[in-house]
């Protein structure tokens, strides 16, 4: 297709306009002119995406189906455009035709589909296999109102429905002519015939998964990748015959009941009712996305036999694990496979990709309740369970102990992981720490079992989204400078670093970073009506709100600041504005109380005629990824602070890296790789490592207090959360300065805080004294940014493809 031109563009706005929306573009809405840009954008990714699908399909290629609970996308309107190479045209075209581009941008929603980095990872992944024209399928839930809309009100996190689809989704292709049946409770009757046996599902209650398609572009790429989200629909939506009773809700009741599976990411889970809706959504993505694979293959291949020569799957997180037993019940109870057949043909498809050792994360399920939802699935892993066994045996003569902890079934409980972990070919953390951590602790005996199937494959994230859409003042800097190439080639990168030599670049590079301050002080000022001065030093903590992440020691420090100020101690370093970002889980009352915390510690040092003009604390409400383009680009620095041995990866460290923050961090996850980058000299490494940790637990040396009663200002910050210092109710805050001082029915201060305390403090007086020296830090900035090629998603998924997937690209044949 010939490319666009701004009166092509402009023409078919309008057309666009008159036809879907019978509208003229002098009496549009706002959102009337998102939705016919986003049509127009949608026409011409569609051609790619039909012609590109169709000639997988007449080549035969290879494809990856990625299967994920969340999958968090961001705004696709002008990542797209950059996609496309047209963000100038439509730019140009929108001004022409009175709009600004920004305003149009601000009427698409964030599709609620994801929380945090598990969610981010995966749609950075939809956006490098396009790019690199891998042939791949996102498979997920359509969550109706995502996971929550977060308001703070009286500093406390309130959860508020966010329906991202309620104006409609213009990027989604429903596919209603589409449908798969997904079958829970009932009984299991095993009969015996001439042909052998046959399974027969009595008595179950059928939920309908209906697909909703989303082509995901890729950079200058003509195979954009494929989203496919389910979507819950009842097998008898309206009942008439109650409804003609006048019996409107009994008439209803069976529809809500079943649709209710695809309204929310994560419902909560600390009920009985909460557990089984779970359970339920994770059977529910894995049997649609398995039906639909089988149902494709057959239409194509005929033999099941040859499945994976033709299709690899991914499990991204445990959630998707019931795919495998899923996969074996269709080749047996449906197709005729024999047991072994059906088993080998699953360990040839799976992989599977660890994103956490946090134990509370490994999940498991009742037996008892699994057993009554899905009775099939059950008896399936059952017999799975047996024949692991007995293979651990082999390995482990008469060690009964150690079976029963490797075991999938065990203590009345399912063990997802162990599951993964016995059939899939390969199982992989997420950096290089990661991956020795699962091999050497977390899946020891495992490891030892099975060498094989280990490895580690270090996250990523793409630099189309977090430059190219976030940054467009950094991103227009770099290109003058070395060219436009990065954006598709992640090797590009290293051609900048000369340039944090050149005192005219880096001058202009701390200019956008300007710019980009005053960008972030004027959203945060229209969104939360908190002015904040660009001058001062932007120091940001924006992640998911958990304990091992450590939000509560960046507040320790902030109140220790808080007492040196009023004690009458210089102040020398500039001002700062410490920001945090984060949602907690609706369940998790200690992260919603941190949450609380830190909102008091804002309204006492913002208020305090002492310290107001020096430090401020700012929480960002509902952090999605749309303030995350606009927060990222404006920190100058990046608190990557969990406890080592925790954070399996993280990708927002990498997000700050490519745009030029200066990170502060612990020996953890990616940290580390990023410290072999940048060298000792562009990063800020404090506290205990992996091996300090370890030996702490290990011969039970760390005892918090003793720290507490040693450091006189650590004791004094400590002592804040509960002297009535802070505006909150009495006691608020005593479960958190109890967990330190004493634990939560474990040990006291479970994740380091104290011990990491005064190395902390000590290496962010550090960086605040760098920051003074503006020509040194910005050309520690510099260098961030031209050695976070690595951390592209496009290096992960080519490691990934070459380890594990073995995709043919279509760039390889020239027809890019």
């Amino acid at each position: 297709m010939a490319k666009s031109n701004v009166t092509t563009v402009k023409n078919n706005i309008l057309a666009a306009l008159k036809h879907d929306f019978g509208s003229t573009i002098e009496n549009a809405t706002p959102d009337q002119v998102y939705k016919a840009v986003g049509l127009c954008i949608r026409d011409e990714i569609m051609e790619k995406w039909t012609e590109g699908n169709a000639r997988i399909e007449r080549e035969q290629k290879k494809k990856l189906y990625y299967l994920s609970a969340e999958f968090l996308m961001g705004r696709a309107l002008v990542n797209n455009m950059i996609s496309l190479g047209e963000f100038d045209i439509y730019q140009q075209a929108l001004r022409e035709l009175g709009y600004d581009l920004n305003e149009i941008e601000e009427q698409e929603s964030d599709a609620g589909l994801g929380n945090g980095g598990l969610g981010r990872l995966a749609a950075c992944f939809l956006d490098s296999l396009a790019t690199l024209e891998l042939p791949a399928i996102g498979c997920g839930i359509r969550y109706e109102y995502g996971l929550f809309r977060q308001r703070i009100l009286d500093g406390e996190q309130v959860e508020v429905p966010d329906n991202w689809t309620e104006k409609g989704y213009v990027w989604e292709v429903p596919r209603t002519d589409e449908r798969y049946e997904v079958r829970f409770d009932g009984e299991i009757e095993e009969i015996w015939t001439n042909e052998g046996l046959k399974i027969v599902h009595k008595n179950y209650h059928t939920v309908y998964a209906v697909p909703y398609d989303m082509p995901i572009i890729g950079y200058q790429s003509s195979l954009p990748s494929t989203l496919r989200l389910w979507s819950a629909r009842a097998a008898n939506r309206l009942d008439l015959k109650y409804f003609n009773r006048g019996d409107y809700i009994h008439a209803m009741a069976e529809r809500e009941l079943a649709e209710v599976i695809s309204k929310v990411l994560y419902p909560e889970n600390n009920h009985e009712q909460g557990k089984q809706l779970r359970l339920k959504q994770f059977y529910f993505l894995a049997s649609a996305t398995i039906q639909s694979i089988v149902r494709q293959h057959k239409a194509q291949y005929g033999d099941l036999r040859t499945l994976p020569d033709k299709i690899t799957i991914q499990l991204n997180d445990t959630h998707p694990t019931m795919a495998i037993p899923e996969l074996i019940r269709i080749l047996l109870d449906e197709e005729g496979f024999g047991w072994d057949e059906a088993y080998d043909i699953a360990t040839r498809v799976f992989n599977y990709t660890n994103h956490t050792i946090m134990v509370e994360a490994l999940e498991c399920w009742s037996e008892p309740m699994f057993k009554q939802l899905l009775p099939r699935i059950y008896k399936i892993i059952e017999t799975i369970n047996e024949r692991f066994c007995n293979k651990l045996w082999e390995v482990y003569p008469g060690d009964w102990d150690k079976i029963s902890q490797m075991s999938i079934i065990a203590y009345g409980e399912i063990r997802m992981t162990n599951l993964l972990i016995c059939v899939c070919g390969k199982v992989n953390g997420v950096s290089q720490l990661h991956g020795e951590i699962l091999k050497t602790k977390a899946f020891r005996d495992f490891y030892v079992a099975m060498p094989d199937k280990f490895l580690g494959i270090t996250n990523g994230v793409t630099q189309r989204r977090w430059l190219a859409a976030a940054n467009p003042g950094l991103t227009k800097l770099i290109t003058q400078a070395i060219g436009p190439d990065f954006l598709a080639d992640w090797r590009e990168f290293d051609k900048l670093l000369p340039f944090a030599d050149d005192a005219a670049f880096c001058e202009e590079f701390d200019a956008v970073k300007r710019e980009n301050k005053e960008r972030f002080c004027s959203f945060i000022k229209r969104s939360q009506n908190v002015e904040l001065d660009p001058d001062w030093i932007f120091d940001v903590q924006a992640k998911r709100l958990h304990e091992y992440k450590r939000q509560l020691l960046k507040v320790l420090h902030i109140l220790h600041l808080y007492n040196r100020i009023i004690a009458g101690e210089p102040f020398t370093t500039r001002p700062c504005a410490f920001l945090f970002a984060a949602k907690a889980a609706p369940g998790y009352a200690k992260a919603k109380n941190i949450i609380r915390l830190i909102n008091a510690v804002a309204d006492l040092v913002n208020n305090d005629p002492r310290t107001k003009d020096k430090i401020r604390v700012v929480f960002l409400e509902n952090y999605s990824v749309s303030s995350a383009e606009l927060l990222i680009p404006a920190a100058n620095i990046s608190e990557q602070i969990s406890t080592a041995g925790r954070e399996a990866s993280g990708t927002g460290n990498m997000k700050f890296m490519l745009n030029g923050a200066v990170t502060i961090g612990t020996m953890d996850g990616a940290n580390v790789e990023m410290f072999e980058r940048l060298g000792p000299e562009n990063i800020f490494i404090f506290g205990a490592r992996v091996e300090d940790i370890n030996y702490m637990e290990t011969y039970n040396t760390y005892h918090a207090g003793e720290y507490f009663e040693k450091n006189p200002a650590l004791r004094d910050a400590v002592t804040r959360l509960i002297d009535g210092t802070l505006p909150a109710p009495a006691g608020q805050f005593s479960d958190i300065y109890q967990s330190l001082l004493f634990g939560d029915f474990d040990r006291a201060d479970k994740y380091y805080l104290f011990y990491d305390f005064p190395s902390y403090g000590e290496t962010l007086s550090q960086v605040f004294q760098a920051y003074e020296d503006r020509a040194a830090w910005n050309r520690m900035a510099v260098i961030n940014t031209a050695r976070a090629g690595y951390f592209s998603s496009d290096r992960t998924i080519e490691e990934y493809n070459s380890q594990i997937w073995h995709l043919d690209s279509l760039k390889k044949h020239g027809n890019s």
